[in-house]
Formats: C-alpha cells, sequence, structure tokens
C-alpha cells in the first residue's frame, strides 16, 4: 500500500486514513474536514502526526502510514504499515487501562498517563498492514 493519496482520506466505509512513510520530505496538510472536526496531518519517513482540532490523536516514529482508523468511545482500531518497527502514541483518556491487540494477538495491558498518552511499539512485515486495536478495559 506505502502512501495514502492525497496525505489523508476518508474510506468509502467512513474510516480515515492518512501518512506516507515514503516521503523523503516532511509534507503536511491542514484542515481536512472529516465528520464535523478538522484535522492536520505531518508526515514523511521520519514521522507522522495527526491532530484533530488542533489536539495530538497519533504520532508514529518512524513515519507509518494509517489505514482504516475508527475511534469509538471504547476502542481505537486501524492497519498500520512501515519500512521498519515504529513506536505509536495515541492521545486516550487519561488514567485509564487499555488492552491493546496487534493482529489480534493480545499484548498485554497499559494505562494511560495524565495527558492521556498511550505509547507502544509494533513490529512490521516490510509494506505488510498490521491490525491494531486498543481497547479501554
Amino acid at each position: 500500500m506505502a502512501g495514502v493519496e492525497g496525505l489523508i482520506r476518508q474510506e468509502n466505509d467512513g474510516t480515515l486514513s492518512f501518512g506516507d512513510y515514503t516521503l523523503q520530505t516532511k509534507s503536511k496538510l491542514s484542515d481536512f474536514e472529516y465528520d464535523g472536526d478538522l484535522y492536520k496531518i505531518k508526515t514523511f519517513r521520519e514521522i507522522t502526526k495527526l491532530e484533530k482540532n488542533g489536539l495530538f490523536v497519533y504520532e508514529s516514529v518512524p513515519g507509518t502510514a494509517v489505514f482504516h482508523m475508527e475511534i469509538t468511545d471504547r476502542e481505537v482500531s486501524f492497519e498500520v504499515e512501515g519500512r521498519e518497527n515504529a513506536q505509536i502514541t495515541l492521545e486516550l483518556e487519561p488514567e485509564k487501562e487499555y488492552r491493546i491487540l496487534v493482529n489480534d494477538t493480545n499484548i498485554g495491558k497499559m494505562k494511560t498517563n495524565l495527558g492521556g498518552k498511550l505509547v507502544f511499539s509494533v513490529e512490521f512485515d516490510p509494506e505488510i498492514p498490521t491490525g491494531v486495536k486498543v481497547v479501554k478495559s
């Protein structure tokens, strides 16, 4: 799949896809309207970052491409791919416990910090999407 055409898009199923880890230079797009909110994407080979209405949503180091991201009150799910293993940070509810599943394998529970940040790593088979699901316990 590599990168998302146009850096960010709404899929036919109503989910959000964004990011392009193949870019050599930083690219960004602001004011992408999705579900009544404005999104901003910054992406290239070293980092991918998504903001919603000026607030942090997602970050990966190095850069990734995220497909079919869906966020509900209890769960965040998406497919992610990259050239090499990545550290992913999500903004969730502060001081809550979440179960993390990667390709339907439970990799454990983690608690968000006071700011609501949850940080975990994903190992990739190069350019093959990896399923991620983060479920509130």
